[in-house]
């Protein structure tokens, strides 16, 4: 009888770490100003998925602080600590089918990839569009993209890596898209439970472009007002090679350049 008691309390508390690994995908709640679980230490966690009132999903980033850059180009020098406060990141890139719910239309070129594939044929101005029609929907909070620095630190997720894993296993690029985007979220996701942050399309950054990172802020924040009209992309994209998949990547690109974007969503304090 001890033994068989011992097999079940074994059992029962196999299938309740089932249920807690599960739960992070959880994402039937609705975002407010509550900041939400996060389990785990340090900034390598798992958080508990929120939606907002058209079904995007966000995730809570914990603060933490990172080397941010690399000595492979020099746009992404110098390597320099940056802190960053907690933010809710989108868990997918925005989609054609949440665009078409704010927007009341579709640009995207890849329509054929389903309403689920990333919404494309966005430019900057575009994004920040879609986002104040956006934060007149969600009275708890504010919605905007996320700084160069907040991507990074998001991508990485406590790493030190490149990559969070196999070309092939985390992004749509050019050597397996078969030419086009694909549904979010078919890919790994990072430590953060991020999908999609290589790959499928580059994505929007608030930030105003620097050809390097003399100056930078060192709190998170975008890096704005120079009066240039270019903003950076990160992430790579369906139709750029693996060599893309870069966490440090950056560059430049006119504001009517016509790509992807995610959202980053602040609850009201």
């Amino acid at each position: 009888m001890v033994i068989k008691r011992t097999a079940l309390l074994v059992l029962i508390a196999l299938v309740a770490s089932i249920q807690l690994s599960g739960a992070a995908f959880v994402d039937d709640t609705t975002i407010g100003p509550r900041v939400g679980q996060v389990r785990g230490t340090g900034s390598r966690t798992t958080a508990v998925p929120r939606r907002n009132s058209i079904g995007m999903r966000f995730i809570e980033i914990p603060a933490g602080s990172f080397a941010m850059g690399s000595t492979v180009r020099e746009a992404e020098q110098p390597v320099h600590r940056v802190f960053v406060r907690n933010f809710w990141m989108g868990v997918t890139e925005v989609t054609q089918a949440q665009w078409q719910a704010v927007m009341g239309n579709n640009p995207s070129h890849f329509k054929k990839a389903g309403p689920d594939a990333p919404v494309e044929m966005v430019s900057w101005d575009d994004a920040q569009v879609f986002i104040r029609k956006l934060n007149a929907l969600e009275p708890n909070g504010r919605d905007r993209l996320p700084s160069e620095a907040e991507w990074e630190y998001a991508c990485r997720a406590g790493s030190s890596e490149e990559t969070y894993g196999p070309v092939d296993a985390i992004a749509w690029v050019k050597e397996n898209s078969g030419g086009t985007t694909h549904p979010v979220g078919l890919k790994r996701p990072n430590a953060f439970g991020l999908y999609d942050m290589f790959g499928n399309v580059p994505e929007w950054c608030q930030d105003t472009w620097h050809p390097d990172y003399k100056g930078a802020p060192t709190d998170g924040s975008a890096w704005e007002g120079t009066g240039s009209i270019y903003h950076p992309l990160r992430g790579g994209g369906w139709d750029l090679p693996s060599f893309f998949v870069h966490t440090a990547l950056r560059d430049p690109y006119n504001p009517i350049h016509r790509l992807g974007f995610r959202v980053v969503f602040v609850p009201s304090r």
